[in-house]
């Protein structure tokens, strides 16, 4: 699909420099702008890429003045960077513009599906689904028993919603996602065999949540596992049965999450970081990539290590720690002194 500099600078409410007519079909760096491509200058550092670009259409901030010739036409906004967001989001939105019922797929009966749904092909819908307006199901993905999805709402190709789920409007589940899965729940007995205890409940995820390619989220064991509002969850995160996330929280790739935890709201979780079960973590905490949290936080802390210590503890003794060859080199040499001098 083309867009020519004048219906761009449409969507943008920008001013152009340059050629009017000028068409592009791609986004591009700006340092490996090719014709045809739109590109973008907002950190002064590449401004010297402006002067090279090959790129057809440049968007700049209304402040920029040309200091040599220019081959790209520019489109001049307040602010380049929101400017290029927004264009993004509505090429996504064109990108992802898909309607219809592809075959073959299989929606039962008793399912309700609202209007301008896309539902691609070998896709499945269980019994007593409800499906709002809008709503975009990639090809292979599953959708169980009686969940119910809001309006607008993704699911790209090879998502899994087990049955009894819940998951909200304006929402973006990724390729591989299984929201539902049972919670990791096993009783030993008296021989030391474990015996599987029944996950009944299910997964709540609220509104404008957005998880990640290859996440799981397990249902819970009674009652339900529940995603707040706003919540952004990476790749390949594991989140348990009986998990409470604050809204607007964050969490990066590879983090787990064990059973019965609650972490509060606009929380900052890094890569990596393992949370124990049947903990408190409370709201605006910051946890470093990496990190071991095996007891309750408070709120507005900032933690890192395994086992976590405050930010500030732990660069303290991180410096310690990065001199202990050397402070046992001096202890032996003062030992070694001490027992000469006897």
């Amino acid at each position: 699909m083309k867009f020519t500099a004048q219906q761009i600078a449409g969507i943008l409410e920008g001013d152009i420099i340059g050629d009017t007519e000028v068409e592009v079909s791609k986004l591009s760096k700006i340092e490996e702008g090719t014709e045809g491509s739109l590109t973008f200058l907002a950190n002064p550092k590449y401004k010297s890429y402006i002067y090279s670009t090959e790129a057809s259409i440049t968007i700049v901030n209304k402040s920029f003045e040309p200091e040599q010739p220019l081959s790209t036409t520019l489109i001049k906004v307040d602010d380049a960077y929101k400017a290029f967001s927004k264009l993004l989001e509505y090429y996504n939105q064109i990108k992802l513009n898909k309607h219809g019922i592809e075959q073959p797929s299989y929606i039962s009966e008793s399912a309700t599906v609202g209007e301008d749904v896309y539902i691609g092909a070998f896709s499945y819908l269980g019994d007593n689904v409800v499906i709002g307006d809008n709503v975009k199901i990639f090809p292979n993905s599953y959708v169980g028993d009686n969940v119910s999805i809001g309006h607008n709402t993704v699911l790209f190709a090879g998502v899994k919603i087990y049955s009894e789920c819940i998951i909200g409007k304006d929402c973006v589940i990724n390729s591989g996602a299984i929201i539902g899965a049972d919670g990791f729940g096993f009783a030993p007995n008296e021989k030391g065999e474990y015996h599987k205890v029944p996950q009944i409940g299910n997964v709540i995820i609220e509104d404008y949540v957005d998880v990640g390619a290859a996440t799981t989220i397990d249902r819970a064991t009674l009652g339900s596992t529940i995603i707040r509002r706003g919540v952004k969850l990476d790749n390949q995160i594991q989140i348990a049965h009986n998990v409470e996330v604050g809204k607007n929280t964050v969490i990066a790739a590879q983090t787990g999450v064990a059973g019965s935890t609650k972490i509060g709201e606009n929380c900052q979780i890094g890569g990596q970081v393992g949370i124990a079960g049947h903990i408190s973590v409370g709201n605006n905490v910051k946890i470093q990539a990496q990190s071991g949290i095996g007891r309750n936080i408070k709120d507005n802390e900032a933690i890192q290590g395994s086992p976590a210590l405050t930010y500030g503890d732990f660069n303290k003794s991180y410096v310690h720690f990065k001199n202990l060859p050397k402070t046992i080199k001096r202890l032996n040499d003062i030992e070694k002194k001490l027992n000469g001098h006897n």
